[in-house]
């Protein structure tokens, strides 16, 4: 059931990522969660606190979205993540540049290495999956074509899951020893 605090993180969510978070207002969030500058404040306590409860809330939505038992279909949910939100890069990234500016960096910090721990841990399993082993390396080139196609899906649109796929295909093939 949707509470005042999480229909204000939802409205200001998308706001932050059209227009990023140290040029983005108190006026114009509070107004995209219709509620005051007092309410909004004693649900979050500061637009620092706001940002670090956006990106929370991405992230739990983000990785409920996952439901891969391969690294290509996490690509094929990353495609659909990028159909109904948009591409433009990841904002844990954008959020994690603008820390500073925010005063919220520790917060912010936090968030964002927590995210990336979840997608490498996701990206890991995925990889025992299709190997039946752990592979580091494997692991962490598949996590930078994750990333890349997240980044790139913004200028390349969705010829950047296609080069991931090519890519992680390459990789994968590589990996299995089976193949070689």
């Amino acid at each position: 059931m949707p509470t005042t605090r999480t229909d204000i993180v939802a409205s200001c969510e998308p706001v932050f990522d059209r227009h990023g978070f140290a040029a983005t207002g108190m006026d114009t969030l509070t107004e995209a969660a219709n509620v005051s500058t007092r309410t909004l404040y004693k649900h979050l306590g500061s637009k620092a606190g706001l940002t670090v409860a956006v990106l929370e809330a991405r992230m739990e939505r983000f990785f409920s979205t996952c439901t891969a038992s391969t690294f290509d279909e996490l690509l094929t949910d990353l495609e659909r993540w990028i159909e109904a939100e948009g591409a433009r890069g990841c904002l844990f990234l954008r959020a994690q540049g603008e820390a500073d500016a925010l005063s919220a960096g520790a917060g912010v910090s936090t968030v964002v290495a927590e995210y990336r721990q979840r997608l490498r841990s996701l990206i890991g399993r995925l990889v025992i999956s299709e190997l039946g082993r752990e592979d580091e390396t494997v692991s962490d080139e598949l996590l930078i074509i994750f990333e890349g196609a997240t980044s790139t899906a913004s200028y390349l649109g969705p010829q950047a899951i296609i080069a991931a796929r090519s890519a992680a295909s390459t990789v994968l093939m590589r990996g299995d020893p089976c193949t070689c």
